[in-house]
């Protein structure tokens, strides 16, 4: 299982954490060259969760019938038109048809009806030390607009989470248990 990330400390907690084989930067050079090294028998399932350069360093070496859940594109959050350049619709949609690939968009809410189940295995799962996670906690809704942008740049290492206050962060947490 190969690993992409932000940076060496989060490469490394990947791999010593995490337990995937190989974790490749992707700020580094050569990122195509890299994941192909890393990859010599292409890919069957990729995580989509960022776009950009890493998509498109992905696309070349997914194997037919290669499975794609798309769950974000933090890459294009902030585009409000298409990127400059060659249009590169029709080299994926090509590559959708002749390598018979399969791509899936979800959003956590699609599956509220779980949610109850999701919640007692989740607690079981972290008790056992099966989950493993990072957080990036800062205190202070003021300090909200710069931590977005830090977010955005990745320069946060784990789950970005902004603590209005301790006892309203606590309300906040069981009230959207009860609503789902």
């Amino acid at each position: 299982m190969v690993g992409v990330a932000g940076g060496e400390q989060k490469c490394r907690f990947v791999t010593e954490e995490l337990g995937f084989d190989t974790c490749l930067d992707h700020r580094e050079l050569g990122l195509g060259e890299n994941l192909k090294a890393a990859c010599p028998e292409g890919i069957d399932i990729y995580f989509e969760n960022v776009g950009g350069p890493v998509f498109d360093a992905v696309l070349p070496l997914l194997n037919n019938f290669a499975r794609i859940p798309v769950c974000g594109l933090i890459a294009h959050y902030n585009a409000a038109k298409s990127p400059p350049g060659q249009d590169h619709l029709p080299l994926l949609m090509r590559a959708i048809l002749s390598k018979r690939l399969s791509f899936r968009g979800f959003i956590y809410f699609d599956y509220a009806s779980q949610f109850p189940d999701f919640v007692t295995d989740m607690k079981a799962w972290l008790g056992e030390g099966r989950i493993k996670y990072r957080e990036d906690i800062t205190d202070g809704l003021e300090n909200a607009p710069r931590e977005l942008i830090r977010l955005l740049k990745g320069e946060n290492f784990g789950k970005k989470i902004i603590r209005v206050s301790p006892v309203r962060a606590l309300h906040l947490a069981a009230s959207s248990v009860t609503h789902w």
